[in-house]
């Protein structure tokens, strides 16, 4: 089995809109920045907005499970890897790992698995050689 090198795909704090009634960060927070690390992830692999937009292609969430470790309030800084964990021939299958970056903590983890889609077509389609180049090159020497 292939093993990846995670890569990290964000950074920022949490300011005071994103805390819920409870006062600690909201699930639509997470989810957010979760987000975000995902479209870094998927570039730093070619996918990048240019060119999907160029090839007429998408990546769109088949599957995404969150557990939530710790509580994150305002004004925390945060930081998220994220790890190819299975390179499909229409798929890819990651994690991201959200932790505190005072502490290095991790405080929420999330596992996706995205499909590369024609946006024409309406199908998923094979992923381009780009995606599997760039996956080589997060190889872990073991």
């Amino acid at each position: 089995m292939t093993v990846y090198r995670p890569i990290e795909t964000y950074r920022g704090v949490v300011y005071p809109w994103s805390i819920d009634h409870v006062g600690h960060m909201n699930v639509a927070s997470y989810t957010a920045r979760f987000d975000e690390a995902t479209w870094q992830f998927l570039g730093a692999l070619g996918l990048t907005p240019s060119y999907l937009t160029q090839h007429g292609r998408s990546a769109v969430a088949a599957d995404q499970r969150t557990q939530y470790e710790r509580e994150v309030l305002s004004g925390s800084l945060l930081h998220v890897t994220s790890e190819l964990r299975e390179l499909g021939r229409k798929s890819i299958r990651f994690t991201h790992v959200m932790f505190d970056s005072e502490s290095d903590v991790v405080v929420a983890t999330t596992d996706l698995v995205g499909v590369y889609f024609d946006l024409v077509g309406r199908t998923s389609v094979d992923l381009p050689d780009i995606v599997r180049e760039a996956a080589k090159r997060l190889e872990r020497d073991e």
